[in-house]
């Protein structure tokens, strides 16, 4: 498809926006633009399409498009000079998530949105490469070859911050059955 893209063929282009817009949605979101990721998302499309020429033939077109993402939203996020709490993102990354059907329990409901809200947080007291690392992994559902390739690192160094991040969220978040971590019974 990319290089029908390089041909001139617009339906082309019109399909690979088609086919990688939610998960770019979905990076935007995650990466802090809040209300201008659709804005981003459009701009990261544009450089995408212009920076075509250098795209390496035989390379997986999704973690290249969402590192132009990456760069976009930071790019967009320097420039107003203004960071997104944990609560920003909560809004932005339940923005880009589907509605919770009407026939679910509202109980499951509040605990699944209780429970976002302690990631999000946790996710907050990562270091950024830590963050960034199990954002591409598991938000954005890559493998690490993926990850490293948008990233930009090897993937050992994807692999070692992914370890270190999730022991610490490990340490940062309640078990899912919602018992006492071992060895938290005694601290207040």
């Amino acid at each position: 498809m990319i290089a029908r893209v390089r041909a001139g063929d617009t339906q082309a282009y019109a399909e690979l926006v088609r086919a990688y817009t939610g998960t770019a949605l979905r990076a935007a979101a995650a990466f802090g633009a809040g209300a201008d990721a659709e804005d981003v998302v459009q701009s990261a499309f544009f450089k995408a399409y212009r920076a075509l020429g250098h795209f390496k033939p035989g390379a997986s077109f999704r973690p290249w498009l969402l590192r132009i993402v990456m760069n976009e939203t930071r790019n967009t996020l320097r420039s107003a000079l203004r960071q997104r709490s944990a609560a920003g993102r909560e809004a932005a990354l339940a923005e880009a998530e589907p509605l919770i059907p009407e026939s679910a329990d509202p109980a499951v409901a509040a605990l699944r949105e209780e429970r976002r809200a302690l990631l999000l947080a946790a996710l907050d007291r990562l270091s950024t490469e830590q963050r960034l690392a199990v954002t591409y992994r598991y938000l954005l559902e890559m493998d690490e070859a993926e990850t490293a390739q948008a990233l930009g690192w090897p993937r050992g160094t994807v692999k070692s911050r992914l370890n270190r991040a999730l022991k610490k969220l490990s340490k940062l978040l309640p078990p899912p059955d919602g018992s006492q971590p071992p060895g938290s019974e005694d601290k207040p």
